[in-house]
């Protein structure tokens, strides 16, 4: 199929917050495409099966993301454990025809096999943690590109809240506690995120320090 827009997709802008779906785009096409666009950009893409979403983050949208991360690293920091942060890198898998760009992405318990500041990442090693912030409401479309590229754990924060989502098994089903971090759980990183809404990001991991010490 033969994909014709007016204005090449990487000149046409978007608003913070808003998000638009091209359908019938080849494994070639979207390569192209990512080529295209390039690494120095803030949209983030999801392929899947021959549909590309290409989404702008607003404000709130990397408010939490980046809170949500700095929540992660104070809680490997605290509880002595390896923690390698690769952000919205681009994860693909031409077997599956999936592609996807998480908001952010965390090797834990692999940690020690993506040592170094350029990894050779096997392609069947998927982040053990990922983080979805879903101002749009459009993350559902995306759990079955997390759960096929194998990553098993996903944080996704939608209308307020956040929920820890088990993606190891058939059935995507919300868990109580985290499964890189068992010690945290749903309603504790709910209580994280409102605390933000009066105070600041480091009164926020100021927290989650405590909460760990007074375990």
């Amino acid at each position: 199929m033969t994909v014709a827009l007016s204005t090449p997709l990487s000149q046409i802008v978007l608003s913070p917050g808003s998000a638009m779906t091209v359908s019938g785009l080849s494994w070639p096409h979207y390569q192209l495409l990512l080529a295209e666009f390039g690494d120095d950009r803030a949209t983030r893409l999801a392929y899947n099966h021959g549909s590309l979403e290409i989404r702008m983050p607003s404000q709130l949208h990397e408010i939490v993301n980046r809170l949500l991360s700095k929540i992660i690293f104070a809680l490997a920091e605290a509880l002595g454990l390896e923690l390698v942060d690769l952000g919205s890198t681009t994860w693909n898998r031409e077997d599956l025809d999936k592609g996807i760009e998480p908001d952010s992405c965390f090797f834990i318990q692999n940690a020690g096999r993506v040592q170094g500041l350029n990894p050779e990442i096997p392609e069947n090693l998927s982040p053990d943690l990922a983080i979805e912030v879903d101002i749009a409401r459009a993350s559902d479309r995306k759990l079955s590109i997390y759960q096929a590229l194998g990553v098993p754990e996903l944080w996704v924060y939608s209308q307020g809240n956040v929920k820890i989502l088990d993606l190891r098994h058939e059935q995507i089903h919300p868990v109580d506690r985290s499964l890189a971090f068992s010690i945290v759980s749903a309603q504790q990183l709910q209580m994280w995120i409102e605390l933000r809404e009066t105070q600041t990001d480091l009164a926020v991991v100021q927290a989650v320090r405590r909460f760990v010490e007074n375990l």
